[in-house]
Order: C-alpha cells, then structure tokens, then sequence
C-alpha cells in the first residue's frame, strides 16, 4: 500500500471552503459576534451559540442535519474557525517520524503544543481507524488541535481522498493539558500494543490503527515534546505541481521530521 508524506494534501479547510477568502471572512465574522456580545469563541459552548456559526453549518451540511451529527459539524466549525485564524499552521509529519512516534521507548521534551492551533496531517494511509467497528475502516488523514486555557480540543479527520465528497471526523473529549506528560508513555490498548493494525493483513503492510481517543492523544503529546526537544526538526515545505496527485494544499505548510530523534 503506497503512503505518501511528499507535500502537503488537500486539507479540511480547503474542502469546507474552495474560496479560502471567504474562511477568512467567516472566521472574522465569528470573532467579531463573540466579541459583540461578549462570548469566549475558544470555549465550544459558547462558539457553538453564535449567529455566524449556525449559518456556516447550514452550508456544511445542509438544514436538515441529523442530531446524531450535529456535534460533529460544530466541532469541525471550531477547529476550522481557529486554524484560520491562528493562520493556517499546517504540519506535515513524514512517514519515517510518524513511525518513530509509535514505537519510542522515550521522547526528550516537554508536550507542550508549539501553537495555539494547527492541522497536522500524516502519511497517507499510514494510519487507520474504524468508525463503528466491524464497519469499514477509513485511513486518517490528519487531526487539527485547538487550545482552550488549559485544554486541549482535538479532531481527527478520516476519509480524505480523491474523488470523494466530504469527509469524516472523530471529535476527542478536551482532555487537560496538565496530564500531557503522562501520555507521553501511557499505555492505553489492553492485550494489544498500541497502534497495532486492526485491518486483515495490516501488519504485514506496517500499517497503524487508532482505536482509542488516548493513542491519538499519545501520537500528539509525543509529537508536540520531540518539536520542543528538536526546533530543527521542523522546516519548509516544497510547493508540488497543481496538477499533482493526490491533490495538493494550497496552503503553505511545514514538514516535522526526524531530525534529533534518539534511537531512530
């Protein structure tokens, strides 16, 4: 099964807005309702009130959204307002790192998140996750994070490729920052090693699954301490061709590589 971490994919963002002017706008506008009537837009609660909000999900996903889903629309919303406002901060996370993250016995570093929000973005399908197990399984493309005061709100993004509308996502519980470091080596699958493939013949393809909310937050914290531990394992991105498959960002991004990882 082919992974690709050569240049950033097409992102969440891009797919919610073709017109990246007008995410901007609509971040904007949500700000400047907050602010209007003195509401917290980094507390979801709050966000998930707004005017300006509401009517971003009638053109999410129409205005008959099943409560079932209604969640998750406003979770992406939020992430979406935030990455843009924060400006964008795409990480690309290359294949041999992302492998390294799995497997590190120790990660140097305090698991501190580089920035107040971002869209990481990992191999394409390195990692894998089941909605609803037995259901089909769909290959992650990334998860976007956003701090709140002292939590950490994170969203997994499954289902991204080309020649499919849509996407799908995994909303996380904010989990307090202040246990990060003890994601860092948690142990969280019983009888099983974390990160090992569900998929039939997944671990003859070195394939990954995420069956637990704490493995992403674990793949997270130990990605935040070794960007800490290793500024220099963060650089810039190559612009691809446009026409390139699969389709490229439009975003400018940055790769985090394995540049100062121990045991490599």
């Amino acid at each position: 099964m082919p992974f690709h971490d050569v240049y950033a994919r097409l992102t969440p963002l891009e797919l919610a807005f073709p017109d990246l002017a007008d995410a901007r706008a609509w971040a904007d506008e949500v700000f400047r309702e907050a602010a209007e009537l003195g509401v917290d837009p980094l507390d979801p609660g709050a966000f998930m009130t707004l005017g300006s909000v509401g009517s971003r999900l009638q053109q999410l996903g129409g205005p008959d959204v099943p409560g079932a889903t209604l969640l998750e629309y406003v979770t992406l919303a939020f992430h979406l307002c935030h990455f843009e406002r924060a400006g964008r901060p795409l990480l690309l996370v290359d294949t041999p790192l992302a492998r390294w993250l799995t497997r590190a016995g120790q990660v140097e570093g305090s698991p501190k998140p580089p920035l107040p929000a971002a869209y990481v973005q990992l191999p394409k399908n390195l990692f894998w996750m089941h909605d609803e197990p037995p259901g089909p399984a769909e290959a992650a493309d990334g998860f976007f994070w956003t701090v709140s005061g002292g939590l950490l709100h994170v969203l997994l993004a499954t289902g991204m490729r080309d020649g499919r509308a849509g996407l799908g996502v995994a909303p996380l519980a904010a989990a307090p920052l202040t246990e990060a470091r003890a994601w860092l080596s948690a142990t969280l699958r019983d009888g099983g090693a974390d990160y090992a493939s569900t998929l039939p013949g997944g671990d003859m393809e070195d394939l990954y699954s995420f069956t637990t909310a704490g493995e992403v937050l674990k793949l997270l914290a130990r990605l935040f301490a070794h960007v800490g531990a290793h500024p220099d394992a963060v650089v810039s991105g190559q612009t691809p061709s446009p026409d390139a498959v699969p389709a490229p960002s439009a975003l400018a991004y940055r790769r985090i590589t394995l540049a100062g990882a121990t045991d490599a």
